[in-house]
């Protein structure tokens, strides 16, 4: 089974209010995104599906919003749950680790994607991406299970991460390109009632660091 199938699968035989990660209301990424960008700026949401996140941005005046996800049937809800409103939104259904970023971003922000790559390939790929997508002095929002936080999601094994090990990990695929910025904890209550435990972690992106290079061109020297 693909990824793609996996999470079309999970969609499609559950309800948007089932699945263990649906909040109504999406803090604190919004607060965060509030705090980093202003509404003109653009802003992708990496592994975004049917999170109410687009939502959320497009009521509070934000008209600059990407969402990538590996699932079709993910984007297919939001967009349907959105209606009309789904047009001023930009939908991609892609593997961010095989993505070509078309233009830069100024907010880069992912509430529980990164967290699913569990080789070093896949992870150091996803942070070329980001490096690439993301312009100088933006920031990254970054959310995973924390290290006391679940083992499994969706039948998947995840990477969990203290907040230094993230920015190590980081460090090891962008050498001098994030700069750790803030840190914090979050408890997510499932729609069953169990508490999910997260680090939120927001990064620079510094101007300098060595260049970015996508999957498939030669590593910079």
């Amino acid at each position: 089974m693909t990824g793609e199938t996996h999470w079309d699968d999970v969609y499609g035989s559950h309800a948007e209010e089932e699945v263990s990660w649906f909040t109504e209301r999406p803090e604190p990424s919004l607060s965060l995104i509030r705090e980093f960008a202003s509404a003109p700026d653009p802003v992708a949401d990496i592994g975004g599906g049917a999170s109410r996140l687009a939502d959320a941005l497009l009521a509070e005046g934000y008209r600059d919003i990407t969402v990538l996800d590996l699932s079709a049937r993910a984007i297919a809800m939001a967009q349907a749950r959105l209606g009309p409103r789904a047009g001023d939104v930009h939908w991609i259904a892609a593997d961010v680790t095989r993505w070509q970023p078309p233009r830069p971003y100024r907010i880069w922000h992912d509430r529980a994607a990164f967290h699913f790559l569990t080789t070093a390939t896949d992870r150091a790929a996803y942070v070329r991406i980001m490096r690439a997508a993301l312009e100088p002095g933006g920031h990254a929002i970054i959310s995973t299970f924390a290290d006391d936080g679940p083992e499994r999601c969706s039948g998947l094994p995840v990477a969990r991460y203290a907040p230094g090990a993230l920015a190590d990990e980081l460090e090891r695929h962008a050498p001098g390109a994030f700069e750790p910025v803030r840190a914090q904890r979050h408890e997510h209550a499932t729609p069953g009632g169990a508490i999910q435990r997260f680090q939120v972690s927001v990064f620079r992106r510094r101007a300098a660091g060595r260049p970015a290079a996508l999957p498939g061109q030669d590593e910079p020297a």
